[in-house]
């Protein structure tokens, strides 16, 4: 009984070093490894047909969002890339999506003017209370954006809501 027991313990411990450098076969460097050389870099995408990317974004599309019917609710927040602009409001119809806060343009007397964007359903459903119509949208603005910004106004087709820029 205990010569097989160490048989075995010594089998099990003989074959275990073949992969360690324990093992003296491996003491003198025979196990190299052959680098690949290629010409193109796998980290960036190969092109297709067409001669763009695969992952390459498409060209970007006009956006052609209506006003919501109108804001409940403007926040602002101090963030490290400016001011972070959170909307709520509450659209006319179900199904409302891809809410945006759209500049008009440039900021004019401190007053930067956001139109409350979003895009109707194709089959629009009315009806129900303000909460299951109410929709949310934020958007970050750079302090370029604000410079000079002394308020931000949120407008939509129905009433408006502003607040000081921090």
């Amino acid at each position: 009984m205990r010569t097989s027991v160490l048989i075995l313990l010594t089998s099990t411990l003989a074959l275990s070093a073949c992969q360690s450098r324990v093992n003296p076969v491996n003491w003198f460097g025979n196990d190299r490894a052959d680098a690949v050389i290629t010409d193109s870099n796998p980290l960036i995408p190969e092109e297709t047909d067409a001669g763009r990317s695969f992952f390459a974004q498409e060209q970007a599309v006009a956006f052609v969002g209506l006003p919501i019917s109108k804001v409940t609710n403007l926040e602002v927040h101090t963030v490290t890339e400016g001011q972070l602009v959170v909307a709520v409001g509450v659209s006319a119809v179900h199904g409302t999506h891809d809410a945006r806060l759209v500049a008009r343009g440039p900021a004019e007397n401190g007053v930067l003017t956001l139109d409350f964007m979003a895009i109707p359903p194709a089959d629009p459903i009315t009806g129900g209370s303000d909460l299951t119509r109410e929709i949310t949208a934020a958007s970050v603005l750079t302090d370029q954006q604000t410079a000079g910004v002394r308020t931000i106004r949120v407008a939509a087709s129905g009433n408006t809501l502003e607040r000081r820029a921090r």
